[in-house]
């Protein structure tokens, strides 16, 4: 067990339909089947990351509806801390009305943030203690940004390390990234930020120079089937994509987040976490679902000696 890790981030319910094909605006698709599960990025990276082995706690807000109980019905099966969710009342819990396409297992995701974007002052100040304690802190955009700004300043103060994965894509004030240790954007949330189209290295390599500007200390950008690419200022690394079969990839990014923040609490250096997140990612993809599809430690550790030759 390596050091430990907060995740304070969003719940949504997933209602996932899959079709052969998605619509186009003001058309209707015959859908091939409907299911109904855990999600939100903050949990599915919590989840990720707790399966991959880290000693992690999620912090996020369900609303006092038949959908909170969803999230806590699974966190018990799933062994994993409930003492530190908050519950709002007369509120409704998250939502995440997703559509798939089996041909291709391409997305597109509607989110509404529920209870978790009404995260008051009075609930982050119970949270203080906590995130104060932790070693790693992983964030994302998908709570109230007035919330988000207070952990993440309490963090900074107190020398946690963070890692900010910054989706959905939004504007990000200065002030913020000055307080990231690692941004994690996938192309399209990179281009947002920094202006610059990804879709090489030297891409990756001019939209992390601009992140670096605004303050922030390491960056890696997720390329799709084109890999992922981190740098630390020094030194640069896009690793190609894990060749698996692809069924879904609606909680790929969730799993390489998990998967990067469990190597880096376990004490690996950000290109080793690299690879851990990239192999967990791509397992990920092979299963439909967000949360039910995150790997296990074995089948993280066997992808990985398989991609990259021995365990690090």
């Amino acid at each position: 067990m390596g050091k430990r890790v907060l995740v304070y981030g969003s719940f949504v319910v997933d209602l996932t339909s899959r079709s052969n094909g998605l619509p186009v605006p003001g058309q209707t698709v015959l859908g091939k089947s409907f299911q109904l599960g855990p999600g939100g990025k903050g949990s599915n990276q919590a989840v990720a990351a707790h399966r991959a082995g880290a000693d992690v706690t999620l912090v996020t807000k369900l609303g006092d509806d038949v959908f909170a109980k969803v999230a806590l019905d699974f966190y018990e099966q799933e062994g994993m801390d409930v003492s530190h969710i908050l519950i709002g009342r007369n509120m409704e819990t998250g939502a995440a009305l997703i559509m798939v396409d089996e041909e291709s297992g391409q997305n597109e995701i509607v989110v509404v943030s529920g209870a978790c974007g009404q995260i008051t002052s009075r609930d982050v100040e119970k949270a203080r203690p906590l995130i104060e304690s932790a070693d790693f802190l992983l964030l994302q955009l998908e709570i109230n940004f007035d919330a988000l700004l207070a952990v993440l300043r309490i963090a900074h103060k107190a020398g946690v390390q963070t890692i900010l994965n910054p989706a959905p894509a939004a504007d990000l004030p200065e002030e913020m990234l000055r307080m990231v240790h690692i941004v994690t954007p996938n192309e399209t949330e990179a281009q947002a930020l920094t202006g610059v189209a990804v879709a090489n290295k030297a891409d990756a390599q001019k939209a992390a120079e601009r992140f670096f500007r605004k303050g922030v200390k390491n960056v890696i950008i997720t390329l799709g089937a084109s890999g992922a690419f981190a740098t630390d200022g020094i030194q640069s690394e896009l690793l190609p994509r894990v060749p698996v079969e692809a069924v879904d990839a609606t909680g790929a990014g969730d799993a390489f987040n998990g998967g990067l923040v469990m190597a880096l609490a376990e004490g690996r250096d950000l290109f080793t976490a690299l690879r851990y997140g990239n192999v967990t990612g791509a397992l990920s993809a092979t299963k439909p679902g967000t949360a039910p599809s995150m790997p296990s430690r074995p089948q993280i550790d066997a992808l990985y000696q398989e991609t990259y030759g021995k365990l690090d």
